[in-house]
């Protein structure tokens, strides 16, 4: 793992040691195990490493290949090594346990050129310069696991993975992006912008997930190389094949991520995502003589429960029974005390380098990373994608297949669904039938999903950016509306580029600060082309919502988390009453924004006062479910953002 950045001159100008300083002086704040650079009289690269795999151990970092010309630096584990070095037709197989990720990638641009990301599967961020040609070439993995920023002036281009290096950059100005800001403020979700090479900063990009840039004769030529939503259909001949066929490879994805000289950490909660990963995990680095360490939030001392019988704040039960069932792991249950996310807010801007919207979630990511580097954990798992990818299949979509049997007329096949679905839920046929009966002949229900969003951007930003228009281009719900066709839904979701950057941002950078790299076996681009080529049946069989992972992982996880319907986590419910110490404060900062210009500037003022009125003292643990709370966190956020940047 690495902070790695670089500086070409295209207009044979010698680079300034001034400026690779600079470039380099950042990353200073971050733990490194080597530190190295390479600068000619119009190229710079540099690395600030850590290292995590055993082959990064003394990983020469910028790497320069006196044969063919061309020199590398990077940001990477490169999960699929043994695959690489067979295409590679590397015969020392000694080298697969010894040869550098650097290396590799490098060898494989030798022989693929600028097909070469390609034929990688992992975490990475890359740039390679090729001398004879005059070129640099660039890559970031399919999800934008790693950051990797750049600026292109005509005469120079710049890299990093952070942005503070390059907005220190005497030639580089820190000048809002209107637009990128307009389309955080008007998405209603977790996505920050729909522009997927903006940034906050206007002379600044970003590259792209699952592309790769080139650069040469003062010209940029982006690529995209992969489409994680592309999978054939694959048909098996028995539902336990697609359970093995998924145990196969998710156990490939989580054997090639356990790969470190250190500690394995896990978050887990006492679901099915985590749950899952745990439980491989822990199987395998048992045959390491490794143990899992755990790491799961609970809520703070004092906070009773306010939520519906469903969710669990709490998870401790479900949780102590997934790690009693795997085995092997040491169990840590992390409360926070006295910590909350507002507090935190001026850190984690300054962390993410922009405006964030996980709000609830802050303090306690942050606090686990702080628990897991006391103990040299190197490699940090997560389940973070698994609602899309591994554990896909709601009620929602269990009824829309049943409805589909129902219009083809596939009685015997509907009938045995339905027969397992009454004994799942211990119902009857005579209550399921006529409900599906009347679902299948009424239209689509496009009403709305209960949560109407309140708009809080300045209607003339919204106007000069014309961010409403650009929203509905990319198909994105700003008004609430209701997802029908769940199939279409996922197809765009994994064909978009605009969900993944979240935690690409927020995972390379809590990695750099704390030396360890958060990794997501969910999110292996095997196991989502897996789950996408697989019957939309699978996910619903044996009357069961979220099907395929119930069924696979029967004797991985214990029945009472394989099983359960009945309850549902809910980290962060206890965000107000950790806040209620500071809410004084955090309204009275609220109502000072509304006399600067800065905030009238960017956002709807008469918006942020109606928000504020809704609001008692002391405020009410339901808070944090109300929409007006996330209008005011993400102001304040977009406020003290643009107000940092103004001190910079």
């Amino acid at each position: 793992m690495s902070a790695i950045t670089g500086l070409v001159h295209f207009n044979d100008n010698p680079i300034s040691i001034d400026h690779s300083n600079i470039l380099m002086s950042v990353f200073k704040r971050f733990p490194a195990d080597s530190v190295d650079t390479l600068l000619k009289e119009t190229v710079f690269l540099g690395c600030h490493a850590q290292w995590i795999t055993p082959e990064s151990i003394n990983e020469q970092l910028p790497y320069f290949d006196y044969d063919k010309q061309l020199t590398i630096t990077a940001d990477a584990i490169i999960d699929n090594r043994q695959e690489v070095i067979e295409k590679l037709n590397i015969n020392d197989k000694s080298l697969l346990n010894t040869m550098p990720d650097s290396q590799l990638i490098l060898m494989a641009y030798i022989k693929f050129g600028e097909e070469c990301p390609k034929h990688l599967i992992g975490d990475f961020a890359f740039a390679i310069w090729d001398e004879r040609n005059k070129k640099i070439f660039a890559a970031r993995d399919f999800s934008g696991s790693r950051t990797l920023y750049y600026h292109f002036s005509g005469d120079k281009f710049v890299f990093s993975t952070l942005i503070e290096p390059l907005l220190s950059l005497p030639f580089i100005t820190k000048k809002i992006n209107e637009e990128w800001l307009a389309q955080f403020l008007a998405i209603p979700g977790p996505v920050e912008a729909v522009d997927m090479d903006a940034t906050p900063y206007k002379e600044i990009l970003q590259l792209p997930p699952s592309h790769s840039i080139t650069v040469c004769e003062n010209k940029v030529s982006l690529k995209r190389y992969v489409t994680a939503g592309s999978a054939g259909k694959l048909v098996l001949a028995s539902d336990s094949d697609y359970e093995e066929g998924f145990r196969e490879v998710f156990q490939r994805a989580v054997s090639d991520r356990i790969r470190t000289l250190g500690e394995v950490g896990s978050h887990l909660s006492g679901g099915l995502d985590s749950g899952t990963v745990v439980g491989f995990a822990a199987s395998e680095l048992n045959l390491q003589n490794k143990q899992l360490h755990t790491y799961s939030y609970i809520p703070e001392e004092g906070f009773e429960d306010f939520t519906e019988a469903y969710y669990l704040p709490d998870e401790r039960h479900f949780i102590k029974e997934t790690v009693t069932h795997a085995g092997n792991i040491k169990d840590n249950y992390l409360d926070f005390q006295g910590r909350d996310p507002y507090t935190e807010i001026d850190d984690f801007i300054q962390l993410m380098e922009m405006p964030y919207k996980f709000f609830e979630n802050t303090y306690w990511l942050k606090g686990i990373n702080e628990e897991a580097e006391k103990v040299g954990i190197k490699v940090m798992l997560n389940g973070a994608r698994g609602n899309h990818s591994i554990s896909w299949g709601s009620y929602k979509l269990t009824y829309n297949y049943y409805i589909s049997l129902l219009r083809r007329l596939k009685w015997l096949k509907l009938f045995r669904e339905v027969d397992a679905y009454c004994a799942v839920h211990n119902t009857g046929k005579k209550v399921v039938l006529p409900f599906l009966a009347k679902k299948a002949i009424m239209p689509s229900d496009n009403k709305g999903s209960g949560n109407p969003y309140s708009v809080f951007i300045n209607p003339g930003l919204a106007k000069k950016t014309k961010v409403f228009e650009k929203l509905e281009a990319h198909s994105i719900d700003y008004k609430g509306e209701a997802v029908t066709d769940l199939a279409h839904y996922r197809r765009q979701y994994y064909q978009s580029l605009y969900p993944w950057n979240k935690s690409g941002t927020a995972d390379t950078k809590l990695s750099l600060r704390y030396g360890l790299w958060n990794r997501d076996p969910t999110n292996d681009i095997r196991v989502i082309q897996y789950c996408l080529s697989i019957p939309e049946e699978q996910y619903v069989k044996a009357g069961m919502e979220r099907s395929l992972i119930r069924r696979a992982t029967k004797g991985i996880l214990p029945d009472t988390v394989r099983l359960n319907r009945k309850y549902r986590g809910m980290q962060g419910a206890d965000t107000i009453y950790r806040m209620k110490r500071k809410w004084g404060e955090f309204i009275d900062e609220l109502k000072s924004l509304r006399s600067d210009s800065l905030a009238a500037d960017i956002l709807d003022l008469n918006v942020i006062d109606s928000a504020i009125e809704e609001f008692d003292y002391p405020p009410k643990n339901e808070y944090v479910f109300d929409y007006n709370f996330k209008i005011l966190t993400r102001s304040l956020i977009v406020y003290k953002f643009l107000k940092g940047g103004e001190k910079r």
